[in-house]
């Protein structure tokens, strides 16, 4: 059975991390699999949208205890894997030109939940639970957490996240602004298909854009963004489906965008 599972329809690449047994831990060989799946998506001419979720009762529990403990009485430590697996996991969401959705369906911790906290929209199940869980066990925060959280939920807030690692529930998530929506379990599916199918059939190079201009204002001053924002401006202005948009716009009918 593969630790992940990847498919494509609609132009949306559906990435599944597909160990329920351990709710969907992540082995060397999981993380090594998911970093290709995220890479293929990336990469690839026929998608457009990316969905990020979990098998079973879990989105992702994080690194697997069980493996890291046998590496740290072999010696060996972290083993290499926060700047082998997790930092190019998170950097290829993040930095890839296509808007990513997290459907979290239940547990994510850890790094499970800096894995949710990468993605460009985060929808969640009632039966969701956000854990901080690094300092639980004498770790600090790794997979982008330090950086994702507090721009979420501010940084007094996610200073209490990561110290406390109190349990973040669904509700509690959507007040402060970690997820955007809530649904039944049962209704979770659908509705991240929905939304990661609306996101495919946009105009990419514009979604591409806006997650370049949001990077670089993360970072950068008000004079900085302004001009990143005009070269990107000028460079969508360019494009098939700024045009056709204006012109359907402008005759009043639906936009049809196709990516280019």
């Amino acid at each position: 059975m593969s630790d992940v599972l990847y498919s494509v329809d609609d132009a949306v690449a559906v990435i599944v991390i597909n160990r329920p047994e351990a709710m969907n831990s992540l082995t060397t060989s999981a993380k090594a699999a998911l970093l290709e799946a995220v890479t293929e998506a990336s990469r690839a001419d026929t998608v457009r949208a990316v969905l990020l979720t979990g098998a079973g009762r879990a989105f992702c529990a994080g690194q697997d205890l069980g493996e890291h403990a046998a590496n740290l009485e072999a010696g060996r430590g972290l083993d290499g894997t926060v700047r082998a697996h997790y930092n190019p996991i998170i950097r290829t969401i993040t930095e890839m030109d296509k808007p990513v959705v997290a459907a979290v369906n239940g547990v994510a911790a850890g790094a499970g939940a800096s894995l949710a906290f990468a993605c460009d929209l985060r929808i969640a199940s009632e039966k969701a639970r956000f854990a901080m869980a690094f300092s639980g066990i004498g770790l600090a925060p790794d997979s982008g957490a330090s950086w994702t959280l507090q721009r979420l939920v501010g940084q007094a807030r996610a200073t209490e996240l990561l110290l406390l690692g109190e349990p973040l529930g669904a509700v509690r998530a959507l007040e402060l602004g970690v997820v955007s929506q809530v649904f039944p379990a049962e209704e979770l599916d659908a509705a991240a298909r929905t939304m990661a199918v609306r996101l495919a059939q946009g105009p990419t190079g514009a979604y591409a854009a806006t997650k370049r201009a949001l990077r670089s204002a993360a970072t950068g001053t008000l004079a900085e963004a302004l001009e990143v924002e005009a070269d990107l401006q000028d460079a969508c202005a360019k494009t098939d489906d700024h045009l056709n948009a204006t012109r359907a716009f402008l005759a009043k009918e639906r936009p049809v965008f196709q990516g280019r």
